[in-house]
């Protein structure tokens, strides 16, 4: 797929493998591996870097397969979900760091026309939770608010 704001062709990614079961070989069972992620989120872990930390550290190769369910979903059942989903708020980083940055040089234009680039993506993603019932329907996004938001 092509990429939004730039003329590049976007990256091709890895495949999924075609077994939704769980592999034999996994050595770690299903109460240790919930253990091991729900310590992580009350610790304030975000969802991708405890995938990561039970891939690299644990061997789980297909989380979703073992759990039934993906990370996300399991940490809602569990009510350990981070308020915000981690995408937006990865965004909303940029924009602040970005927003922090041409207060200073004001004459940075790329920086100005990026910043304008994250913000609609912002936008895009603030509309598809609202209407997804994963963030309020009245939120909306504004620089000032994101910068407390993000601290």
């Amino acid at each position: 797929m092509a990429r939004l704001h730039s003329k590049k062709k976007g990256k091709s990614g890895t495949k999924r493998p075609k077994s939704r079961t769980a592999p034999e070989w996994t050595a770690v069972k299903k109460s240790e591996m919930t253990d091991v992620i729900l310590k992580m989120a009350r610790e304030g872990v975000p969802p991708a870097k405890i995938g990561l930390v039970l891939r690299d550290q644990y061997a789980v190769a297909n989380l979703r397969a073992q759990l039934g369910m993906t990370l996300v979903q399991f940490l809602r059942a569990e009510k350990v979900a981070p308020e915000y989903p981690e995408d937006l708020l990865n965004l909303i980083k940029k924009a602040v760091r970005l927003a922090g940055h041409l207060k200073i040089a004001k004459k940075d234009t790329h920086n100005t026309v990026k910043l304008g680039h994250v913000e609609s993506k912002i936008h895009r993603l603030v509309k598809y939770y609202s209407s997804k019932g994963t963030i309020p329907a009245d939120w909306r996004y504004d620089r000032e608010k994101a910068a407390l938001l993000v601290k």
